[in-house]
């Protein structure tokens, strides 16, 4: 049970050292407020040892009645705050016994107010991406609250570590992400707790103690066979035909789906090779990436000249949203026999590791060609392949043969 005390005390008038108003000084864990009582007392009647009035008159003894009336109104509020549950604040004491209503700050209200500035700054701090991800966080946290507490929102005062684990769990369980989603919209609800104590709507962080770690995976990328089995395929539906040749052009770019998607013909130049080159602006990190466009991907550059919806749209090539081109993905993937579900991600990764670096091209170019902001980044996507391990093995291999018969 925490505890305080209560002092009265005079304060001197300024204009008369004779009189003092009286003020009630509340000391919680060293912290104190002073209220005025509105009382006044001849600076020489008060008692400093017994915090009271001195005197037998009757209007000493009306002073020292609603002292003690005040002591037990402060007691008072006192109780009600902690049967309540709440934390007992100077701050939170006072207003109780002055009647002042605490503001009431709910999590979802700051969460859309987050969301929506978030969304005004699209381009400029942030990627429509990113927004994007903050509002499924926020309809994750609104599903959560119902399923577990029958509620659409809640004061930021009553979040605890008990609903920080709690919603991990719904996330874990009855959303069923895997561990890495799961810390990530952790990380975005945390994003918003911060703001709540930032702006001291809540005194106590509830994720004090709360551990989380994502997991490495490894990148998952096509093979030069299962690239060429899937560019070879003969698909009858006109919409797999799209998704594949835009999948293929990303295989053979490196470019993300955001980078694809507003990629207009004013990017694309003439290089120093004389070839053509894409020439953009990373919308993730930033960063300016400099791709020759390779004659695989020129192909099919090509073939969509003078498509409707790219006319339309000032766009190289038709682009449907993510959603919808990694759900026809993962049907190509199926027709196309390969053994885990491809993602528009997936031709990144392709990239980075079968195209470029298991043909011998240096970590340092391709890692400018995607735009990343330093090579760990690029290691992280580059895996090596067999094809590459096994090549550059034949080679000491026979520079050990050499070195036997030299000896």
């Amino acid at each position: 049970m925490q505890t305080y005390s209560l002092l009265f005390y005079p304060k001197k008038a300024k204009n008369n050292s004779e009189m003092s108003t009286i003020y009630l000084r509340i000391t919680i864990f060293g912290k104190r407020t002073e209220i005025s009582t509105g009382q006044q007392v001849k600076t020489s009647q008060w008692s400093i040892k017994s915090g009271r009035v001195t005197g037998n008159t009757h209007k000493a003894q009306q002073l020292n009645s609603l002292l003690e009336s005040s002591r037990a109104k402060l007691f008072e509020c006192y109780n009600t705050l902690l049967n309540e549950g709440r934390e007992i604040t100077c701050e939170n004491l006072r207003n109780k016994y002055l009647g002042i209503e605490e503001r009431k700050v709910t999590l979802i209200e700051v969460f859309k107010d987050h969301n929506l500035k978030m969304k005004e700054l699209i381009g400029k701090e942030f990627s429509r991406g990113t927004w994007e991800r903050y509002e499924t966080s926020l309809r994750h946290t609104q599903a959560f609250m119902k399923w577990k507490f029958k509620i659409s929102d809640i004061d930021v005062r009553h979040i605890n570590p008990g609903f920080v684990a709690d919603y991990e769990f719904y996330l874990r369980t009855v959303r069923d992400c895997s561990n890495n989603s799961a810390v990530k919209y952790i990380k975005n609800f945390q994003k918003i707790i911060n703001i709540c104590l930032d702006n001291e709507w809540m005194s106590k962080n509830p994720f004090t103690n709360y551990k989380s770690k994502i997991i490495k995976v490894d990148v998952r990328f096509l093979t030069d066979l299962e690239l060429e089995r899937l560019r070879n395929k003969k698909f009858i539906s006109e919409r797999l035909r799209i998704v594949r040749d835009i999948f293929v052009f990303c295989c053979y770019t490196g470019l993300a789906y955001i980078d694809i998607k507003n990629l207009t013909n004013y990017k694309i130049i003439r290089g120093i090779d004389g070839g053509l080159w894409i020439k953009i602006k990373r919308t993730k990190t930033k960063v300016e990436a400099s791709i020759p466009i390779l004659a695989e991907a020129q192909a099919i550059l090509e073939r969509y000249e003078g498509y409707p919806k790219c006319i339309n749209e000032n766009t190289v090539l038709p682009v449907l949203s993510n959603q919808k081109m990694n759900e026809y993905l993962k049907e190509i993937g199926d027709l196309c026999e390969i053994d885990f579900d491809i993602t528009f991600h997936t031709a990144r990764h392709t990239f980075a590791t079968t195209i470029t670096l298991n043909n011998g091209v240096p970590l340092e170019t391709v890692s400018k060609m995607l735009g990343h902001t330093n090579i760990r980044m690029t290691q992280h996507y580059a895996k090596i392949q067999d094809k590459k391990i096994g090549t550059d093995m034949s080679l000491l291999k026979n520079i050990l043969c050499k070195n036997k018969k030299a000896r």
